[in-house]
């Protein structure tokens, strides 16, 4: 069985087409059909950058927005189960 390669598609194409869907004498149907893509893909799409703008995400694009914020509160949370590290200024 051969693997199926999917598009990436740029994240202007798809922002572009999920604005296109939201207007109001619009369908996500029609404006899939334009395009050639699948109108699940625009359902998909706004469903990520909808929870993206909500904080929800934290990866888009390979970018990863709350890498170090994960990283503080991986730290926190170590020092709360096992009390402060040694040179975090929190040492009893």
């Amino acid at each position: 069985m051969t693997k199926r390669k999917t598009k990436s598609y740029p994240e202007s194409f798809r922002r572009e087409a999920v604005r296109l869907a939201d207007q109001p004498d619009r369908t996500a149907t029609d404006v899939a059909k334009e395009l050639g893509i699948h109108v699940g893909q625009i359902y998909n799409w706004r469903t990520q950058f909808n929870k993206l703008s909500k904080g929800q995400f934290t990866v888009a694009d390979g970018t990863n927005y709350a890498r170090q914020e994960t990283a503080e509160v991986r730290k926190l949370k170590k020092e709360i189960a096992w009390g402060p590290t040694v040179g975090s200024g929190l040492a009893r």
